[in-house]
């Protein structure tokens, strides 16, 4: 077995206000590999860019990490101080965000903020960083690097931004990227040119990549497994291909069918009944019963499953009670 690159061991995540404590993070726990891409998927508010935050280090009061761990490298990194999140989250953790813009300063060149970025965290000279900062524009696409480097991020298009925020986020060449919704915002024809890139750079530097995202298709051809959340736990995780012909989870199992299938005529497409639970709100038992056809189980509505063995997934389900390893 690899050993694994990053590990999220029971993270509890928190928010403290006038009307009590809400947890947003229930006992969330995964790995990725090194050169691994872990997708995480859900419907918005199951806790998807609320996970990457936490691994990033970028929760803000009144928000905390209540409890568990999250380890890189085997170095814990959940109860660092902000100076010495802020190194590792140059030097070891990248991070791509939905909107460009939100990780470029209008005020300063691609050339500058790549080079800054690169002088920072690894040992180069001006000239060196220079040169690496044209070839990672290269790497990631940009044609005419060297005269692109001078250009301000509004000079670029949308797509062009976001191939400039993973030369970014590859500027320390970090062993772990948390991208979230990198595809989201730019047209279909473009988002398969960012996937390409994500999964071409994961193998050639080795990088392990936790992509966020609401798509059941971007994780399809993107990732090697998947973890889906749902009320901020994880309700089944395994090998993509299996998770997604093979749901274990009937949340999982409803996501899969609430996308359109090409070849069948239908009249109306499939729907999940009702809505994500507030988080003040969260039923006892298993969060999904109230939407789920087994949900009226004694077990489900009494007690919260915690992930199982179901075939080559593990899944948050009572279904699968007894399932042999």
């Amino acid at each position: 077995m690899t050993q694994a690159l990053l590990q999220v061991k029971d993270l509890v995540v928190e928010f403290t206000g006038r009307r009590g404590t809400l947890r947003a993070l229930d006992q969330v726990s995964f790995d990725i590999a090194p050169g691994e891409i872990l997708g995480v998927v859900g419907e918005s508010g199951a806790g998807k860019s609320l996970t990457g935050a936490a691994i990033i280090g970028l929760i803000e009061a009144p928000g905390r990490i209540a409890s568990g761990q999250i380890v890189l490298q085997g170095q814990r990194i959940d109860n660092l101080g902000p100076e010495q999140l802020r190194h590792i989250r140059g030097r070891k953790i990248g991070a791509i965000f939905q909107d460009p813009l939100t990780s470029l300063n209008p005020l300063y060149t691609i050339g500058q903020q790549l080079t800054q970025t690169i002088l920072t965290h690894l040992p180069l000279t001006p000239a060196q960083a220079r040169e690496r900062a044209i070839q990672l524009l290269e790497d990631t696409g940009i044609a005419a690097a060297a005269q692109r480097l001078h250009h301000y991020p509004h000079q670029f298009s949308g797509g062009m931004r976001q191939r400039v925020v993973i030369a970014l986020a590859l500027a320390a060449e970090p062993q772990l990227i948390v991208a979230d919704e990198p595809t989201t915002a730019l047209d279909v024809s473009i988002q398969a040119q960012i996937i390409t890139l994500l999964k071409r750079v994961c193998r050639q530097h080795g990088t392990a990549v936790m992509l966020i995202t609401h798509d059941m298709g971007v994780i399809a051809e993107t990732c090697d497994r998947v973890a889906v959340l749902y009320a901020g736990r994880v309700a089944e995780i395994g090998p993509v291909r299996e998770v997604i012909h093979h749901s274990a989870h009937p949340y999982t199992a409803g996501l899969m069918a609430a996308i359109p299938d090409i070849t069948q005529d239908l009249e109306q497409l499939y729907q999940i009944d009702g809505a994500m639970p507030r988080l003040d709100a969260i039923p006892p038992g298993c969060a999904f019963h109230p939407r789920c056809a087994h949900g009226q189980r004694d077990d489900c509505r009494q007690q919260r499953p915690e992930l199982m063995a179901a075939g080559a997934t593990r899944a948050a389900c009572w279904l699968h009670q007894g399932a042999p390893s």
